[in-house]
């Protein structure tokens, strides 16, 4: 698959510097990132069969548990073009306040 705005993991990953699970949360971010990127999903089965948390909200919108549910990643999936949109990070708290449905990334 292709992962569109690497960038936003890493700009989270450095907005966590201070806290002690930050180097846990970047190698998590890491490892999902390589497994995305080498993943090959045709759909949402796909995706279970790999993450078997992960939340199916609707037919491209799933949403990855990180770092033992710590954190959640939202994103987008277009199973057709082989390309996942990073739409959301944050903590689980954050998580609970958005709507997972609208939610986007927000540019800088």
């Amino acid at each position: 698959m292709r992962v569109i705005a690497r960038r936003t993991l890493r700009e989270f990953i450095q907005s966590r510097a201070g806290y002690k699970d930050q180097a846990a949360l970047k190698a998590a971010l890491d490892a999902w990132f390589d497994e995305v990127r080498k993943a090959r999903w045709t759909s949402t089965a796909d995706v279970k069969r790999l993450y078997a948390t992960a939340s199916i909200v609707t037919a491209d919108r799933i949403v990855f548990n990180i770092k033992g549910n710590d954190y959640r990643l939202v994103t987008s999936v277009d199973f057709e073009k082989g390309i996942v949109w990073i739409k959301w990070i944050g903590t689980h708290k954050e998580y609970d306040r958005i709507d997972v449905r609208e939610v986007e990334h927000e540019k800088s």
